[in-house]
């Protein structure tokens, strides 16, 4: 049986970054609330995301862990984190998957539901 573990994600838009001979950036953070609820100790492997602006271009992003951490969450306990991203458009969203390590040592993968990654008053 595949342990539950829920996901929620919010998201703040923090400002521009301009670079020099670069477009102009719009810079999110988003923290991710990790919760197991299931009756057994899980480890977050690793993440992927798809970041998609405005636009419609994507970019994909994966690799191990979050944050430079693989955590062990025990049951009933949530892990929190907060990270940024960069786009290019006023909005955008993110959405994706972690892996995760049940105590039985399988491997199983839990969506992170998609959001929004927006400027204030940007959407109608």
């Amino acid at each position: 049986m595949t342990p539950a573990i829920q996901i929620k994600v919010t998201s703040k838009y923090l400002g521009k970054q301009d670079q020099d001979k670069s477009p102009q950036m719009y810079v999110f953070s988003y923290t991710v609330n990790i919760t197991n609820t299931s009756k057994e100790n899980v480890k977050l492997l690793s993440r992927y995301w798809l970041i998609t602006n405005g636009d419609g271009e994507k970019v994909e992003v994966e690799g191990d862990g979050v944050i430079g951490e693989q955590p062990v969450i025990a049951p009933n306990q949530t892990y929190s984190y907060t990270s940024a991203s960069m786009l290019k458009t006023a909005v955008g969203t993110m959405q994706g998957f972690y892996k995760f390590q049940a105590h039985n040592q399988d491997n199983f993968k839990t969506p992170i539901p998609v959001f929004s990654l927006a400027v204030p008053n940007s959407l109608h």
